[in-house]
């Protein structure tokens, strides 16, 4: 099953979304919370990031949704094509679209293209 990392500059704002994602798509998905510095501040850790990569890391690809800046540069240290991707889509509404897809068993691929398609998701 494709893994999924949330990476947000708040620990608290990646941890509520994977709760929120969790109850939407289901318990059964790698999906980890990688948010904020080591002393519990604002910022981006990249061995935290890194930490949750491996946790989530089945065998069939990592999606990284990062939240802005330095999230962002953090989760392309990481990237590696076919294995560890980036997922440029709205943090909440790409993170529920990806776990649901993952849940169901998607590849890398339509993981990634589920995610993507919260870009088009209106609210009214």
């Amino acid at each position: 099953m494709v893994g999924i990392v949330l990476i947000s500059h708040s620990g608290g704002l990646a941890a509520e979304v994977v709760a929120l994602a969790r109850q939407i798509g289901g318990a059964k998905v790698p999906l980890a919370a990688a948010g904020g510095t080591e002393d519990g501040g604002l910022g981006t850790s990249p061995d935290r990031v890194s930490a949750a990569v491996e946790e989530v890391d089945q065998g069939d690809g990592v999606v990284l949704i990062p939240d802005l800046g330095s999230s962002v540069l953090t989760a392309r240290l990481l990237e590696s094509p076919g294995r560890v991707v980036i997922a440029d889509v709205p943090f909440v509404e790409g993170a529920v679209s990806a776990v649901v897809a993952a849940g169901g068993g998607a590849s890398l691929d339509g993981v990634l293209a589920a995610a993507d398609e919260a870009w088009h998701v209106r609210k009214l």
